[in-house]
């Protein structure tokens, strides 16, 4: 791997899937990485890995640690949020708490990232902020009603928050994978087009943030045929996606 900006990196959701594979890619170039998650056992003794126990719904906590990996390690140069949680969700089987949860760690996490790191970045004015989002966030599917538009705010927040933070030398990327093989896919029970591996989206993933790209979304021809799909007409639109239904679940 080419020589990488960053002296030191902070990514959260780190014990599995992408975040693992990101925080073993730059150690392995000699980053140092900060690498947070609620389990933290397994990163322990890997060089240039420094393991900080994190739940990324606590904010108070996600503040706290930013400041530990501060001052025992020094200044970050790149945040990550890499923490996510997926659940199929069926209408005749809706749950509160399954909403709660997911905006809790995928949307409120990254926002509790920000609130946490943003301040330093703007009085230093440098930083990278980045956070994984999907391509299931460009459109509305079957059993993502929960996931989706989690996926989908935080899209938008990239968008919103890119000019604001360029006034401070602030670079924002948001990170849009496919299907990637991680513990949160593999109880997927239906076709996962162009699956791909986690070491593949994690280098894809570090040379699209290296570059400073806004946008880093992969396997290219997925993410066109998503991105078509959205531009149809509602009534061609929902043909299709009816047909990723299939039966009505089990439970009434």
């Amino acid at each position: 791997m080419a020589k990488l900006p960053w002296q030191r990196v902070w990514i959260i959701g780190a014990s599995t899937g992408i975040g693992f594979e990101i925080a073993k890619q730059l150690a392995a170039a000699g980053v140092e990485v900060a690498a947070s998650a609620r389990n933290v056992d397994h990163l322990a003794g890997l060089a240039h890995i420094h393991p900080f126990k994190l739940d990324v719904t606590n904010a108070a906590s996600v503040a706290k640690t930013f400041q530990n990996i501060g001052d025992n390690l020094g200044p970050v140069d790149l945040v990550i949020g890499a923490a996510g949680k997926y659940k199929p969700v069926f209408s005749q089987e809706l749950s509160l708490e399954d909403f709660r949860s997911t905006l809790d760690v995928n949307y409120m996490g990254v926002i509790n990232m920000l609130d946490a790191v943003l301040p330093a970045f703007r009085a230093r004015r440098s930083g990278h902020v980045a956070w994984i989002a999907s391509v299931a966030g460009y459109l509305g599917l079957p059993k993502s009603a929960a996931y989706g538009p989690t996926k989908a705010a935080l899209i938008n927040l990239a968008e919103g928050l890119k000019p604001e933070l360029e006034q401070f030398n602030i670079t924002t990327s948001v990170i849009n994978p496919g299907f990637v093989r991680t513990p949160m896919t593999d109880g997927n029970d239906f076709p996962m087009p162009f699956l791909m591996e986690p070491v593949e989206a994690a280098r894809r993933t570090i040379e699209g943030l290296a570059k400073g790209k806004f946008e880093i979304a992969y396997p290219t021809r997925f993410v066109l045929i998503l991105k078509t799909l959205r531009l149809l007409p509602n009534w061609a639109f929902f043909a299709i996606t009816r047909r990723l239904i299939g039966p009505p679940a089990s439970k009434p």
